[in-house]
């Protein structure tokens, strides 16, 4: 049901903040009443794509839509369903997910290399870097810092010049857009969140090894010409 193309018509304003009562209909779906989200002031028709599915307490569904053109994640849309007090959400599924984090960098003297961090998350398989979903009014760099300090108690420096953004998608239709900074920790102590993280190791950037994901091979290549350019951080 995500990114399936709709026609709407618009019923009315639920809130001044871009929430409107509609109409929609599809090929691929029965016409139905729907939620209806945008940036922008929309009126009367339009297509759209079924952007989020509220699935609600009483057990029935809720169709969010948005303009083509407009992307937006969780934590907006669930501020706009918000507005309406008596939409009790259970679950909100969402077509675009967007998580930030980083490659974290520290010393190590007697390597003579700069260490790499790596997390295993309880949900994932293998080693990746530090990262996690953006929450509401954060930039890109807040939550990369915030997502870091959570899940290893690392205070970490954002290296300026350095943005990698990785656009896959996991899980069939969703798609997830992920941002990678480049940081330098000031120490190695870390302290994982049991909740989050399964273990953690360092592994030497001359050699990155542990690292599986083609994107983030990519993204540790470009940790190399970063470091060969501007030399010792």
């Amino acid at each position: 049901m995500l990114s399936t193309e709709v026609k709407v018509s618009i019923y009315g304003t639920l809130s001044d903040k871009g929430l409107y009562s509609g109409y929609v209909s599809g090929e691929n779906i029965p016409s139905q009443n729907a939620l209806i989200i945008s940036r922008k002031s929309v009126y009367d028709n339009f297509t759209g794509i079924v952007t989020a599915i509220a699935h609600l307490e009483d057990g029935t569904d809720k169709l969010v839509v948005s303009p083509r053109n407009e992307i937006m994640y969780e934590p907006e849309i669930r501020n706009l369903l918000e507005n309406m007090k008596q939409l009790k959400i259970q679950k909100l599924s969402c077509l675009y997910e967007k998580s930030c984090g980083a490659v974290i960098l520290h010393w190590d003297n007697k390597a003579q290399d700069y260490m790499i961090l790596l997390v295993k998350n309880h949900n994932g398989r293998f080693y990746s870097f530090p990262k996690g979903h953006v929450e509401l009014w954060e930039n890109e760099k807040e939550t990369a810092v915030r997502e870091i300090k959570e899940e290893t108690n690392l205070d970490v420096k954002i290296l300026d010049g350095f943005r990698e953004i990785s656009d896959y998608c996991p899980y069939g239709k969703i798609r997830k857009r992920v941002v990678f900074f480049l940081a330098v920790a000031k120490s190695n102590n870390i302290r994982i969140q049991e909740s989050e993280i399964d273990s953690y190791t360092w592994v030497p950037l001359g050699g990155a090894g542990g690292v599986t994901y083609d994107n983030d091979r990519r993204v540790i290549e470009k940790v190399r010409r970063y470091i060969a350019e501007h030399g010792r951080i």
